[in-house]
C-alpha cells in the first residue's frame, strides 16, 4: 500500500510534496511578516477606548428601540436574531467569558454565538465529504460515523477552547504586570491625584510594559464617569480579570470610595504581596524543572550516552566473536 491510495483521484504524491513545499513557503513568510510588523500598541488602545467610550454613551444615554430598529444587520447577526439566542440565560455569561479574553464589544457575543451555532454543521459537513465522499482512511461504516461525530462535538466545543485559552494568556499576562500597576497607583495616590486620575494615568504608563492592564485601568476609568454607580465600575473590572489579586485591588479601592480610608497604604500592602506572589510562581516553577526534566533525559540523554560509552565495547567484542567463529 502506496502513499497514493490515499489521495484522491488525479492528484500524484510529487502534486502534495509541491502543495506542502509551497504552503511551508506562505507561512514562513508571514510569520517573519509578522515579526516585523511593527505594533503601536498607543493607537491600538487610543482606538479601543473610542469604540469603548461610544458604546458607554450609547448605553447612558441612547435608545434601545432605536438600536432594535437598525436595518444594517449582518447575516451572522440575522441568524442569532431570528434563533433569538441573544435573550438566553448563558448570553450574560458568555459576554463575561468574552471580556475576559479581550473581546467586548457586542459584535463579538454575535459572533460567538453564531460560530456556536454554524461550527459543528461546517465541521460534520467536512468531515461526511472527507469519509464518505473521499474515502479518506477506507474506514468501515462505523468508523465514518464515529469519526462524523467526532468532528460535530469538536465543532461545538471549538469556540469555548478558543476562549479559555485566550482568557487564560490575557490573566497571565494581566497578573505579571499587577505589581507594577499598583506600584503606580501609590506613587499617584501619594501625590493626591484622584481615584479616576489615578487609573487614567496609570493607563498611560503601562501601555507599552502591560497593554492588557492598560486597556482595563482605561475602560474602567470610562466607567467611573459614565455609570451612574461608581462601584458597579470597579465590579466589573474583577469580573473581567477574575484574579485574586484584582479583586483584592477592587476591595480596597471600594472601602477607600465608601470610607474614605487611606489608599496609599493599603495600595502598597497589596504590591508586596503581589509581589511575594510572583516570586513564590516563579520559585514554583523552578522546583517543577526537574520532574520535568525527567522524561526528557530518559528517552533523549540516556540512549545515545549508553550508545557512545558501549557501543565501542559491543562492536569490539563482536569482532572477538567473530573471528573465534
Amino acid at each position: 500500500m502506496n502513499l497514493e491510495s490515499f489521495l484522491p483521484a488525479g492528484l500524484s504524491a510529487e502534486d502534495l510534496i509541491v502543495a506542502m513545499a509551497a504552503l511551508t513557503a506562505f507561512v514562513s513568510a508571514f510569520a517573519v511578516w509578522s515579526a516585523l510588523l511593527y505594533r503601536d500598541p498607543a493607537a491600538r488602545r487610543a482606538e479601543l477606548m473610542a469604540t469603548q467610550r461610544e458604546a458607554l454613551r450609547a448605553g447612558v444615554s441612547g435608545s434601545r428601540r432605536r438600536k432594535d430598529r437598525d436595518h444594517s444587520m449582518t447575516f451572522m447577526r440575522q441568524v442569532v436574531d431570528r434563533l433569538e439566542l441573544m435573550k438566553s440565560s448563558q448570553a450574560e455569561k458568555i459576554a463575561n467569558n468574552l471580556a475576559r479574553a479581550g473581546w467586548r464589544t457586542k459584535d463579538a457575543l454575535v459572533r460567538y454565538l453564531f460560530m456556536k451555532v454554524a461550527l459543528p454543521f461546517a465541521f460534520g459537513g467536512m468531515a461526511l465529504f472527507m469519509v464518505y465522499g473521499l474515502n479518506l482512511g477506507e474506514l468501515d461504516s462505523t468508523g465514518k460515523l464515529i469519526a462524523t461525530l467526532v468532528a460535530v462535538i469538536l465543532g461545538a466545543y471549538f469556540p469555548d477552547i478558543m476562549i479559555k485559552n485566550a482568557a487564560t494568556k490575557r490573566q497571565g499576562l494581566i497578573r505579571k504586570s499587577l505589581p507594577d500597576a499598583l506600584d503606580l497607583m501609590v506613587i499617584c495616590a501619594e501625590a493626591g491625584l484622584s481615584l479616576d486620575a489615578t487609573l487614567m494615568r496609570v493607563a498611560d504608563e503601562m501601555i507599552s510594559a502591560g497593554p492588557e492592564m492598560s486597556d482595563e485601568f482605561s475602560i474602567t476609568s470610562l466607567e467611573l464617569g459614565f455609570l451612574p454607580e461608581r462601584q458597579k465600575a470597579l465590579e466589573n473590572l474583577a469580573t473581567r480579570c477574575n484574579l485574586p489579586g484584582v479583586r483584592g485591588m477592587v476591595n480596597t479601592l471600594s472601602q477607600a470610595e465608601r470610607y474614605g480610608t487611606p489608599l496609599a497604604q493599603s495600595l502598597r500592602v497589596l504590591s508586596q504581596e503581589s509581589r511575594d506572589e510572583r516570586m513564590m510562581r516563579a520559585e514554583e516553577k523552578a522546583a517543577r524543572l526537574p520532574a520535568l526534566l525527567t522524561v526528557p533525559m530518559i528517552l533523549f540523554i540516556l540512549p545515545p550516552l549508553f550508545i557512545v560509552l558501549l557501543g565501542p565495547a559491543v562492536l569490539q567484542v563482536m569482532d572477538n566473536f567473530t573471528g573465534v567463529f
